[in-house]
Order: C-alpha cells, then structure tokens, then sequence
C-alpha cells in the first residue's frame, strides 16, 4: 500500500480548461486562474481519463491501463507523481478519503 493510496484527487471541470496539443507537449489553459500550463504525456492522458470522477492514483493508472497497453499496478507510484504535480498547479485537487 503507497502513501498515495488514500487521497483521491478530482480534476478541474471539463468546461473550465481548454487542452490544446503541440506536437509532444500540450498547453492548458485554466479559466478560473487565467494560466496557460505546458505539460507533457502523461498528464493530459491523466486529465481525460479522470473525467469529473475523484480518484486514487491505483484506479487512475487502471483505467488508463484500460485505454493503453501497460500495467496499471506498475505504473500507479508514476501516476501518483503526475497527480501531485498536476495538483501542484491547480489543475487537480487533493480529496483526502
């Protein structure tokens, strides 16, 4: 059990970013603070898979285990970083289970 496994984290409403790709960077745009953030996969493959639901990083790496050909227990300490990166900026919130 990681120390990561009891929060969960909800990502920013869908209608308050706008995600556009730049060849292997992505830019979003958050409305609510008026910031362009630069990131790199995996975050916004994070972002799209998290929808509106709250999340720990295991069910977010298993759902995209899902999407993509990997192993989601493997990859859960990965996404974990990502989500408190993303968190970091604003982009996800921590949601303490």
């Amino acid at each position: 059990m990681t120390a990561s496994q009891g929060i969960k984290y909800k990502a920013e409403p869908a209608d308050q970013i706008l995600v556009t790709p730049l060849d292997s960077l992505t830019l979003v745009y958050q409305r609510r603070s008026g910031i362009t953030h630069i990131v790199a996969e995996p975050a916004p493959e994070i972002l799209a898979a998290m929808g509106t639901d709250a999340m720990t990083a295991d069910e977010v790496a298993q759902r995209l285990a899902a999407q993509f050909d990997f192993d989601g227990t493997q990859a859960a300490d990965i996404i974990a970083a990502r989500l408190n990166e993303l968190a970091d900026l604003g982009l996800v919130e921590r949601c303490h289970a």
